[in-house]
C-alpha cells in the first residue's frame, strides 16, 4: 500500500469542500481494499437511510432501517456481512459519532479479515467524526436527512438539541423528538459533568413558531443557569424569570428538570406542572413517590422544592412530555404509563439499545393513534450504572 489511506483523507480534507466528502472517502477507500464505499446517513425519524452521492460514488438506492441487512447494522450497531453471491463481499459498518447513530457504510471488498475489519473500523470513525465537523459548515447533510418540507418551528427545535444519545461507562442518555417535520413546544436538553448529569424535558405552550421561540428561550436559560452551576431550585427559577419577563399572555412551558450523581445514584428533579419521572426497575414501573408539582415556569411566584429517589443499578429513568402517554386510538385508548414501561423493559430484554428502544417507542405511539400524532411528543430515557459493566450497551 503506497500511502496510508486515513492519513491521506486527513491531510486532503482541511481543503475539501463538504460535497466532495464522499467521493472523497470512496476514493481513499480504495486505497483500504474496497471497491465502493458509499455513506448512508438516517434520516429525521430514522426510518431510511439516504445515500450520500458524489462524483466516482456508485448509485445506490434509499434503505429501509426496517427490512434491510443495511438497517440492521444501524438498529443493532453491528458490522454485518451480506452473503457473497460473486467474488465481492459486502459490508455494512453503523457510522457512529461517539455513540449516535448517524447512519451506516458500505463497503465492497474481495475478502474480508480480521486486519481489513479493523482498518474499515477504523476508517468509519474518521468519516463520521469529518460529517459531524463539516455539518456545521454546510446544509448538504441537513438537507439529505429530510424526506419532506420541515415547518421553521421544526428548525428551531432541531437545531437547539443536544446529540440525542451519550453513553459512558456510568450513564446512558437517549432522546427523541416527534413529529419529526413539524415539532413547535416540545424538546429537551442534557448535560454530563464529571459526577453529575442535568436532564430537562420541556413542553411549552401552544404549537408553530410561538411555542419554538418560547422552548428556546427557556433552554437559552437553563443552559445559562447550568452552568452557572446553580441548584435546581436556582436553574427553575432563572428558566421562570425570562419566560415570564419575556413572554405576554400568560405564556408557560411545563418542564421536568432533573440532576443524577453519578456516584450514589441519587436522582433529584423539580416538578414544573410536568409530569413526573418513571422507573423502570426489572420489568416494574415505579413511580418515585410524592412529589409536590409547582406552576408551570413562567407562573411560579416562589422557587420549587427538589424531590429525589435513590435508584438501583441498571434502572431506566423515563423523562417525557404527555404527548407519549396521551396519545389516543381511534377507539380513544391512551396509549399510558404501563404500556410506555412494558415497551421499555422488553426493549431491554431483546437487547435493544436505549436509542434503538425509543426509535421503536415512538413508532409505537404513532401505530397506536394511527401515525397522526394529536400533540407533540418528546422522551429522554436514561440508565445508571456502576461503571462495572464495560460493555458498549448503547
Amino acid at each position: 500500500m503506497a500511502a496510508d489511506p486515513l492519513r491521506s483523507l486527513l491531510r486532503e480534507i482541511h481543503l475539501l469542500a463538504p460535497d466532495q466528502l464522499s467521493a472523497a472517502v470512496a476514493s481513499h477507500g480504495r486505497g483500504l481494499g474496497s471497491r465502493e464505499t458509499v455513506v448512508y446517513l438516517a434520516d429525521y425519524e430514522q426510518l431510511l437511510l439516504q445515500p450520500l452521492r458524489g462524483e466516482g460514488v456508485p448509485v445506490r438506492q434509499e434503505l429501509r432501517v426496517d427490512g434491510s441487512l443495511g438497517g440492521r447494522a444501524f438498529r443493532r450497531v453491528e458490522v454485518l456481512t451480506s452473503p457473497a453471491r460473486t467474488r465481492a463481499h459486502r459490508l455494512w459498518v453503523p457510522l457512529l459519532d461517539g455513540v449516535e447513530r448517524l447512519g451506516v457504510v458500505e463497503f465492497v471488498v474481495d475478502q474480508v479479515t480480521p486486519e481489513l475489519q479493523e482498518q474499515l473500523l477504523a476508517y468509519v470513525g474518521l468519516i463520521a467524526e469529518l460529517i459531524v465537523v463539516n455539518d456545521a459548515y454546510t446544509d448538504i447533510f441537513a438537507q439529505l436527512r429530510r424526506r419532506k418540507t420541515m415547518s421553521l418551528a421544526a428548525e428551531i427545535q432541531w437545531d437547539l438539541l443536544p446529540p440525542l444519545t451519550f453513553a459512558s461507562d456510568r450513564v446512558v442518555v437517549a432522546g427523541a423528538l416527534e413529529p419529526a417535520y413539524d415539532i413547535g413546544g416540545d424538546t429537551f436538553d442534557y448535560a454530563v459533568n464529571g459526577p453529575t448529569v442535568d436532564l430537562l424535558v420541556l413542553d411549552a405552550v401552544g404549537h408553530g413558531l410561538p411555542a419554538a421561540l418560547l422552548a428556546s428561550a427557556a433552554v437559552g436559560a437553563y443552559r445559562h443557569a447550568r452552568r452557572d452551576m446553580r441548584d435546581l431550585p436556582d436553574v427553575a427559577a432563572a428558566m421562570n424569570e425570562v419566560i415570564a419577563g419575556q413572554f405576554t399572555d400568560s405564556r408557560f412551558a411545563t418542564a421536568a428538570i432533573a440532576r443524577l450523581h453519578l456516584d450514589t445514584g441519587q436522582l433529584r428533579w423539580v416538578n414544573a406542572g410536568h409530569p413526573d419521572p418513571l422507573i423502570v426497575r426489572d420489568g416494574v414501573l415505579l413511580h418515585p413517590g410524592p412529589c409536590k408539582p409547582h406552576p408551570p415556569l413562567g407562573l411560579q411566584v416562589r422557587k420549587p422544592d427538589v424531590c429525589e429517589v435513590q435508584l438501583h443499578v441498571g434502572d431506566r429513568v423515563v423523562l417525557y412530555t404527555d404527548g407519549i402517554v396521551e396519545a389516543r386510538s381511534p377507539e380513544g385508548e391512551f396509549f399510558g404509563e404501563e404500556r410506555l414501561a412494558d415497551f421499555v423493559h422488553r426493549g431491554a430484554a431483546e437487547g435493544d439499545s436505549a436509542p434503538e428502544t425509543l426509535r421503536r417507542l415512538v413508532r409505537r405511539v404513532l401505530d397506536h393513534q394511527a401515525d397522526h400524532l394529536q400533540d407533540d411528543a418528546s422522551i429522554v430515557l436514561l440508565e445508571w450504572r456502576t461503571g462495572a459493566e464495560r460493555r458498549l450497551d448503547i
